[in-house]
């Protein structure tokens, strides 16, 4: 059910050894959906079509539009033309020109910062003290793969898992790698679900954008099979965020707040 969605079959001519032979491949879909706000249209993301409800959800709340689930009075998606209809409560909410503009600062001398002014309202400083041993952190990253049957049917999509210490809670796939993120995000707010001592498993790099998605999701651990940049480094310091990347085999490299990571 779920690989239908996100993804399609088509004939393709494959090359190997030497020869050319016709086949059939499985494709991610790509999916346009545009999202109106009280009758405006606000954004427009490109995306799988699955779970579109928890997409739509988490995306107001990392942009800073909503906070709770109860700030929307109705949303309606449809997906034969591609739109979601978000009719919130208030009237006056922040002008669409506040989110696309750049803005890059420093915080009190530290070396965070931010592209977008809504990434300074809404990201947060963790207060986690969750810890997760090595081992853990081996066996979530294994578990979130094999979780992952679009990937391995497509090799088109990204994949993140919201999990505890000792489970996967819940896992989505993207083509957009913030997508997946979102749709984790909506998860919890519809369902209600605390993200303070849940561990973040992502598939893809860690980018200063990925690090700034987690803090304003509110985890305090994020755990990745990819590699990370030198400002998502510096910004995971600062949110104290433990980031951690190259899960692959027996192996990790820890970046920031390595004291969460025990044996």
């Amino acid at each position: 059910m779920l690989t239908e969605s996100l993804s399609l079959k088509e004939e393709i001519v494959k090359y190997k050894d030497n020869t050319f032979t016709s086949c059939v491949d499985e494709i991610a879909v790509e999916f346009p959906l545009t999202i109106f706000i009280n009758q405006v249209e606000f954004a427009t993301m490109v995306c799988s079509p699955e779970n579109l409800d928890e997409l739509v959800l988490g995306f107001l709340a990392s942009e800073g539009v909503i906070r709770f689930r109860k700030e929307i009075k109705d949303m309606t998606i449809d997906r034969d033309q591609g739109f979601a209809y978000v009719e919130l409560y208030k009237d006056d909410f922040i002008n669409q020109q506040s989110f696309s503009k750049r803005f890059i600062g420093s915080c009190c001398g530290k070396s965070r910062q931010f592209y977008f002014q809504n990434d300074v309202r809404t990201a947060k400083t963790s207060m986690v003290t969750t810890t997760v041993t090595a081992a853990q952190c081996l066996s979530l990253m294994k578990r979130m793969q094999a979780d992952s049957l679009v990937f391995q049917n497509t090799g088109g999509v990204h994949n993140a898992a919201l999990c505890s210490t000792e489970e996967l809670l819940v896992s989505r796939s993207d083509i957009g790698r913030h997508n997946a993120l979102d749709k984790l995000y909506g998860y919890s707010l519809l369902n209600g679900i605390p993200v303070k001592d849940k561990i973040l498993v992502f598939s893809g790099r860690i980018s200063s954008e990925i690090l700034t998605k987690a803090a304003k999701i509110g985890v305090g651990i994020v755990l990745s099979k990819s590699a990370p940049t030198d400002l998502a480094i510096r910004l995971a310091e600062d949110l104290n965020i433990t980031a951690v990347g190259f899960i692959r085999g027996t192996s990790f490299n820890i970046y920031s707040k390595p004291e969460r990571i025990i044996l």
